[in-house]
């Protein structure tokens, strides 16, 4: 059983594909078996691009800023975003040159999976799972607070003194001091109805859901550029002193608060990584992969650092720790009235984009699991006339729902960072460790400056998942048993490599 745990899986790149052609992948390539339905290449390069603009504005701007503003860095809260943008930068490009390179649905799973082994590759794609599982969870708490706010402010336009139940409106616990205390509440409904409702469109077919996608991000931009536009005549330039506000013990701003926002805030730029998981549905991957996922970055991360400035000189950053912090900002203002029910509208709008890319995401690394042999069949299963991975999708709506139901924002946050920041430093070592053992291998789009750009890029991602509290540490450790128990019990009695290995058929 614990033989050959770094056996990797055979690859060669994918010939050229041209817009219309049916996928070029191998089953050697994609994992695929004879059994198993494939999925069907219907995504354009501007629909790769919006994807990832999709998923990575929401959460960020009108979750995350507030937070991490609040409780760590203070109005430096624009240095932890290039500090984390900075690092995704790095990833970003590593993962441009896997996904021309490998045009499948594993995103970063199955680039490790071909160079650095199969144990590895399991954690990785586990670290995947607890990346868009926890991701979509996070982010429909978020649009749970917005959505209730939204409909208040509806409620009291008519007139009509109007609240949404509480006890129906948050999870059951909280954290406060590093300890798990209850609420009152029962569980967040909100959170539950919208991502039922988003498994729904993902289960019938990705180019509905990229088109859906598409509408909600023209809505949510523009609202951001008049967010920038108009809340810029608002700014007190007083409210950014101190820039780096004076440490009060641990991560409490200072230096260290600014490199543990940081951490927080790379929450908001986990959509680009989404972007390499539609690369079996692309239709021209080698061509629109390094656009969709370094477009997507480049857009976001300049109105991310907008925004964030624009929100720390409207509003004192110890008012922003709320879960609509963008709204929260334009209440001080009552001249801005309309643009708050505009933010509100596109907040909601937003978050419901990244829950639809996260819902779009898992289900395909769990196909890509599964076709190798290492989760059960059920996820490999494709729908015959979606050609979507339906079952992979109720299962992940299942537990996702049942996550925002009852944690709170901060612990679902953090664990989606950590998970995704391991995930992209074990990617950039692949690049290097594939350009050592592969070189023969056709790329559409190299890495400049790899040797420099894969350091950075694993040393900035390992930093700063350093800087999590000790109860994220432990519920990581305790992810990762649990996946390495599956690993060990099924996976290494399934995978199809090892299989092929042994002579078996597969």
């Amino acid at each position: 059983m614990f033989k050959n745990l770094m056996i990797t899986k055979p690859i060669s790149a994918s010939p050229e594909v041209h817009a219309g052609e049916d996928s070029p992948v191998t089953p050697a390539a994609a994992g695929l078996g004879s059994e198993h339905g494939q999925l069907k290449r219907t995504l354009s390069g501007w629909q790769l691009l919006l994807l990832g603009v999709g998923g990575i504005i929401g959460a960020g701007i009108f979750v995350m800023t507030g937070q991490a503003a609040a409780n760590h860095a203070g109005p430096a809260i624009m240095l932890s975003f290039v500090l984390a943008g900075l690092a995704c930068a790095f990833a970003g490009l590593c993962y441009a040159e896997f996904a021309a390179m490998l045009p499948v649905s594993g995103s970063a799973y199955s680039y490790t999976y071909a160079t650095m082994g199969e144990a590895l590759a399991w954690f990785v794609g586990w670290s995947l799972v607890l990346e868009y599982q926890f991701a979509a969870a996070a982010v429909a708490v978020g649009w749970s607070a917005y959505t209730i706010s939204m409909m208040e402010s509806m409620a009291q336009l008519a007139g009509i003194d109007w609240q949404f139940p509480a006890w129906l409106a948050s999870a059951p616990v909280t954290v406060v001091d590093g300890k798990l205390v209850s609420t009152g509440a029962l569980f967040n409904l909100p959170a539950v109805l919208v991502i039922f409702a988003i498994a729904a469109l993902c289960y019938v077919g990705i180019r509905n859901s990229a088109r859906a996608n598409a509408v909600i991000v023209a809505i949510k931009v523009v609202v951001i550029l008049a967010l920038i536009g108009f809340g810029a005549a608002y700014v007190n330039a007083a409210n950014w002193h101190p820039f780096i506000p004076a440490n009060e013990g641990g991560d409490r701003f200072g230096w260290e608060g600014v490199l543990r926002g940081a951490s927080i805030v790379f929450f908001a730029y986990i959509g680009f990584d989404a972007v390499a998981t539609a690369a079996q549905e692309a239709k021209n991957p080698q061509r629109d992969m390094p656009v969709g996922i370094l477009g997507s970055l480049v857009v976001c991360t300049v109105l991310y650092i907008a925004v964030s400035a624009v929100l720390t000189g409207m509003t004192p950053y110890t008012e922003l720790g709320t879960a609509k912090p963008v709204a929260t900002a334009l209440e001080a203002y009552p001249a801005l009235s309309l643009l708050k029910y505009a933010v509100e509208i596109a907040a909601v709008a937003g978050l419901t984009s990244v829950i639809l890319v996260m819902m779009m995401a898992q289900p395909r690394v769990f196909y890509a699991m599964a076709t190798d042999g290492l989760l059960g069949k059920v996820f490999a299963a494709v729908h015959p006339r979606f050609h979507t991975p339906h079952k992979a999708t109720v299962i992940v709506a299942i537990c996702a729902a049942a996550l925002a139901a009852v944690f709170p924002l901060g612990v679902l946050g953090d664990l989606v960072s950590m998970g995704t920041l391991l995930a992209f430093a074990v990617v950039c070592a692949s690049v290097l460790i594939l350009r050592r053992t592969r070189p023969d291998l056709k790329r559409h789009f190299r890495v400049p400056f790899a040797p420099v750009v894969c350091v950075l890029g694993t040393l900035s991602c390992l930093s700063l998942v350093f800087f999590m509290g000790w109860y994220n540490w432990a519920l990581l450790a305790g992810w990762t048993a649990i996946g390495f128990a599956i690993y060990f019990s099924y996976g290494v009695r399934h995978s199809r490599v090892r299989q092929a290995a042994r002579g078996e058929h597969v």
